[in-house]
């Protein structure tokens, strides 16, 4: 009998892709004697690569090598020489429904996410709203394993287990946390203006947390030229602050970091999946896009989320549309106060 082989398709952002873990970790969990290997863009490797010893992971540079339909057949003859028994799409996008109708073809089990799109339509419709949860990404992911008969319980806490990352490898900027020491996270920054908190305003929240807390470390996470120049300017101006995606080398570092912190300030972004996936605290910022939309972060809690109640919210699901009112009243109306008592009760 040919082994249980399972592809796993999900390319897209950060974000998108750190939410697929908890569920791929289950899975693994679950069914020990069955291989997954997943398939994304190179940057999502550390999520995978010692996250069980039966879960694998295959890059795909799908706008280089593999662009196009001449280098989607090229990737999925490469694919089929896996002998994968079954094929789980978590995308939907043209890229994977091409990759599946392919497998569909060659008569291999396959399912693909119910993104559940007309609900978050009229989530973020502009007039006669349904605000109603919608299912979480992590339970549409579930869901398409059920389909192809890998129902699971999520077992996952961390990528680093009952630990904390191996702070030892960090640079010595970083340095050791000494006992009883307090650390904070800022990710301040996100893809779409209506996902970020006024800068001016967020350096309020820095300036006061600085006052507040004295001897607590603050560490700044985002990337850009002109997202490093802003943070290296707090950093100057808060001797508390350090900006850590300038002294780390990438995700895994990262990620190593986030373990240690005692909580995280984040957008509805990446910042925010990448905090949840080490059982980091995060307080999330949202504006123009709802936790309702089903994106909140593994195993966070509503508590931790700062919004205001808006009639025009949500807008978007990602964050990606103008403001209807012109005033991005969302983050605006969001004082910092609101966000440091929030931080202060995670440093108690």
């Amino acid at each position: 009998m040919k082994a249980e082989h399972v592809l796993i398709i999900r390319f897209s952002a950060l974000g998108d892709v750190a939410m697929t873990v908890p569920v791929v970790y289950s899975l693994a969990y679950t069914y020990p004697e069955t291989r997954f290997t997943v398939l994304s863009r190179p940057f999502a490797r550390p999520f995978f690569e010692n996250l069980a010893p039966n879960v694998f992971f295959m890059e795909a540079d799908v706008k280089g090598e593999y662009h196009g339909i001449h280098g989607l057949n090229k990737l999925y003859r490469r694919l089929i020489a896996k002998n994968f028994t079954a094929v789980a799409d978590l995308h939907d996008v043209l890229r994977s429904k091409y990759l599946l109708m392919r497998f569909q073809l060659g008569g291999y089990k396959n399912a693909r996410i119910d993104k559940h799109r007309e609900g978050k339509r009229k989530l973020c419709a502009p007039k006669n709203k349904v605000k109603k949860q919608q299912p979480t990404s992590f339970e549409n992911y579930q869901d398409v394993f059920e389909k192809i008969g890998y129902p699971i319980q999520p077992y996952f806490a961390s990528l680093f287990g009952k630990e904390k990352g191996p702070i030892s490898q960090l640079s010595s900027i970083i340095g050791k946390k000494a006992p009883g020491k307090k650390w904070i996270g800022i990710a301040p920054f996100a893809a779409h203006k209506g996902k970020i908190y006024p800068i001016e305003k967020m350096e309020t929240v820095i300036a006061n947390l600085n006052e507040a807390y004295p001897d607590c470390r603050i560490f700044f996470f985002g990337g850009g030229k002109t997202e490093m120049a802003k943070m290296d300017e707090w950093c100057e101006r808060y001797h508390t602050c350090t900006n850590a995606s300038k002294n780390l080398h990438g995700l895994s570092e990262e990620l190593i970091l986030m373990s240690h912190l005692d909580v995280m300030v984040s957008m509805d972004s990446g910042n925010m999946h990448l905090a949840s996936l080490v059982n980091c605290p995060v307080v999330s910022i949202w504006g123009a896009t709802h936790p309702y939309c089903g994106f909140m972060g593994w195993n966070q809690k509503s508590d931790d989320c700062v919004q205001i109640d808006l009639d025009c919210r949500p807008c978007s699901v990602y964050g990606n549309k103008p403001c209807l009112r012109g005033d991005y009243a969302c983050l605006n109306n969001i004082t910092p106060q609101q966000i440091v008592d929030k931080v202060a009760s995670h440093l108690v």
